[in-house]
């Protein structure tokens, strides 16, 4: 069982809310992390918030729609700004803030599988069916985010991890990079790179959080 039955216009409608808490939990856990060690920045720039209206990027949520074209929609919010000299632990604690936004939508997709197993056991017949394809999309997309952000590509998340790890000292390294991270981005996501990532990484990953003859 699962979501491939329905229409593209069916999938971008269930995935959409789905999406937009994905990636506004994912920039609020950066903010919040970061705020708890010390830098307001975030809090001051009005993004310790819910509210989409601060957190939406327009051309993230565009490309989301055009690429749920191959089934499985991917875009991405405006990044919350963080001061890293305000941090008390510049060098540690931006790996913390780093991963704290994976780590979110990581959460959401084990909250998801376990909405889906209720859906399941407790809703009948097709009002079952429906909230599980929901929670399954819930899943797909948090996930997707997750490894998506893993990469070493300026300016996502795995980045600033990888110059970490590298001992590349310059804060604002990634963050020059990051015009040309966006190309590469773009050409990892049109070229069957992006397939393996779903066939060899995801897929595999699915079948974790979901009950047996699910996916």
């Amino acid at each position: 069982m699962g979501g491939g039955q329905l229409s593209l216009l069916e999938r971008i409608i269930v995935s959409l809310p789905a999406f937009l808490l994905a990636i506004i939990l994912h920039e609020l856990a950066h903010g919040y992390v970061a705020y708890l060690l010390g830098d307001d920045t975030a809090k001051r720039a009005g993004r310790l918030t819910l509210s989409p209206l601060a957190h939406l990027d327009p051309f993230g949520a565009l490309f989301f729609i055009v690429s749920s074209l191959s089934g499985f929609g991917f875009g991405w919010a405006k990044p919350v700004p963080v001061a890293l000299e305000r941090l008390r632990n510049p060098r540690r604690d931006e790996v913390l803030v780093t991963v704290a936004g994976p780590g979110a939508n990581f959460a959401q997709a084990v909250a998801w599988a376990v909405l889906l197993r209720l859906a399941l056991r407790f809703a009948p017949g097709t009002l079952g069916q429906s909230l599980a394809i929901f929670c399954l999309y819930g899943i797909s997309i948090n996930l997707l985010l997750m490894i998506f952000n893993l990469l070493p590509i300026p300016p996502l998340d795995g980045s600033h991890v990888a110059a970490r790890v590298l001992g590349i000292g310059d804060p604002h390294f990634v963050d020059r990079l990051a015009p040309l991270g966006f190309v590469v981005l773009f050409l990892f996501v049109s070229t069957p790179a992006f397939g393996w990532l779903i066939n060899t990484v995801l897929s595999p990953l699915m079948v974790f959080f979901l009950p047996r003859g699910f996916w």
